[in-house]
């Protein structure tokens, strides 16, 4: 089975050695990701396009290939195609009759040939031929030029034939890798999330960088996204995790701040340990998910006094987004029901704050700020590389695990929907409940108590968060299934 993966088109006008740097990235990261799912698939970068080869035609394989194809960065489309040598015109057209017939039977359609290479005939000259054919023998309602239900799409390089039996979109953009390292100041909601995901989509490795608010729960929430994000679109290239206790820093801001002033300080006091961590990365720039105008810190004046702190850039991707476009681009990247149960906390210090904020009036209140509060919290930085998460929640688990289910136990699965249907948890033995982690806090409290509950997820890595949580919430009927491999 074959694939042709065709380039953003923003790549193709980029110059002889930036193109040829940019499909050797996509290549590279098309390879790193598609061998975890099975070694033998061959993937071959050329100047116009990519071509992936599965050693088969398994529906479970290509279904996986396809899921990981369009989720990375760098591709506008991927044509599912079957190879042919290029015959005569009859041949061709006997070949597409037997794809298309079913397709286009009672149905308007239209044939579209993209050819490259030197023949001795026009691509409209086969387009006609081989319309004329499905017209005489397939039952259709007709050629549509302009509205077809149906497109019988080929390509031609050289001497072989491409039939395209399927299409699929893909994630536009650049690919992973080919711009400079940022870091992404990731709070866990709407914005951050999606800041996050068009850095990456732009072809820059993203880190994640944490303050954390909100204690365990929080970064617990938190990472569970920052490792969404990156499994699903950044999994080509490694990047940190790093988290910054700032509980303490909120409270000094509390107690040394007058309230009107409280946010845009805090702003300004993440980004001053966001340049440290930024250095000590070497990295030219961060990302925010700030919008003009979202809420009173985000106003032109108050971001200018914020951005006056720090020389690194800033990169805010969202800046004029309304905050309905930038919820409905979680839906679409599949980070919605991380993002909803996510508590905004820098919220809790906002007190008729201000919307036009004064630079003097800001350092005069920072002059009471201590400053050895922020120092030790970045002393206190934990940094992990995000693919280490796994193992760092397995080395500091405090929650068994079990490999068996036993009487009075029922095991919770907490993977998301679409994880559910795609690899179903059989267990005929036992009692599966399907409880998506989003919802699982406020569902588990509605529980038989008496039992106890094993909470699954495909890596272990969520179960052992959430079953932490619930632990911390007095839950001690929680654990965690890991079956047997």
């Amino acid at each position: 089975m074959k694939f042709i993966v065709k380039l953003f088109p923003e790549i193709t006008i980029k110059s002889k050695p930036v193109r040829k740097r940019f499909i050797q990235r996509l290549q590279s990261n098309l390879q790193v990701t598609l061998k975890r799912i099975d070694n033998d698939i061959k993937v071959r970068g050329l100047w116009d396009r990519v071509e992936v080869e599965l050693p088969s035609a398994d529906r479970a394989l290509r279904a996986r290939a396809v899921e990981l194809m369009c989720c990375t960065p760098g591709i506008q489309h991927i044509l599912e195609v079957d190879q042919y040598p290029l015959g005569t015109f009859e041949e061709v057209f006997q070949i597409t009759r037997e794809v298309y017939a079913g397709q286009v039977k009672g149905k308007t359609f239209v044939v579209r040939i993209k050819r490259g290479g030197r023949h001795e005939f026009k691509s409209t000259d086969l387009e006609r031929y081989i319309g004329g054919g499905l017209l005489e023998h397939c039952e259709t309602r007709g050629v549509d030029l302009h509205n077809p239900e149906v497109t019988v799409k080929l390509e031609i390089r050289d001497q072989q034939l491409f039939l395209i039996s399927h299409q699929h979109k893909g994630l536009g953009g650049y690919p992973l890798g080919t711009q400079e390292d940022v870091i992404s100041l990731i709070s866990g909601g709407f914005d951050s999330v999606v800041a996050s995901y068009m850095t990456m989509r732009r072809g820059s490795k993203t880190h994640f960088l944490f303050f954390n608010l909100g204690g365990r729960a929080h970064e617990i929430g938190v990472k569970q996204i920052a490792l969404y994000l990156w499994h699903r679109y950044g999994s080509a290239a490694r990047v940190k995790f790093i988290s910054v206790p700032f509980d303490e820093v909120v409270g000094e801001i509390l107690q040394n701040v007058h309230h009107t002033h409280m946010g845009v300080i805090l702003k300004r006091m993440m980004m001053r340990a966001a340049e440290k961590v930024a250095d000590r990365m070497k990295l030219p720039a961060f990302v925010t998910g700030e919008s003009i105008a979202q809420v009173s810190s985000q106003t032109l004046i108050n971001l200018q006094v914020i951005d006056s702190v720090t020389s690194k850039l800033i990169v805010r991707p969202l800046v004029t987004m309304d905050k309905q476009d930038i919820i409905d681009i979680t839906k679409e990247i599949g980070a919605y029901d991380f993002a909803k149960n996510i508590p905004e906390y820098c919220g809790v210090i906002s007190d008729r704050p201000t919307t036009n904020a004064k630079l003097e009036r800001i350092e005069e209140e920072e002059a009471n700020f201590d400053f050895d509060v922020l120092a030790q919290a970045l002393e206190n930085t934990q940094v992990i590389s995000i693919d280490k998460i796994v193992e760092d929640i397995n080395i500091h688990a405090t929650i068994e695990a079990l490999t068996r289910v036993g009487e009075n136990q029922m095991i919770i699965d907490i993977r998301h929907s679409r994880e559910q249907e795609r690899k179903p948890l059989n267990m005929p033995k036992a009692e599966v409940l399907t409880i998506p982690f989003f919802d699982l806090e406020t569902k588990f409290q509605e529980l038989d108590q008496t039992k106890e509950y094993l909470l699954y997820c495909d890596k272990g890595v969520m179960s052992q968060m959430h079953a932490q949580n619930l632990q911390d919430k007095g839950f001690c009927n929680v654990k965690v299934y890991r079956p047997e491999v």
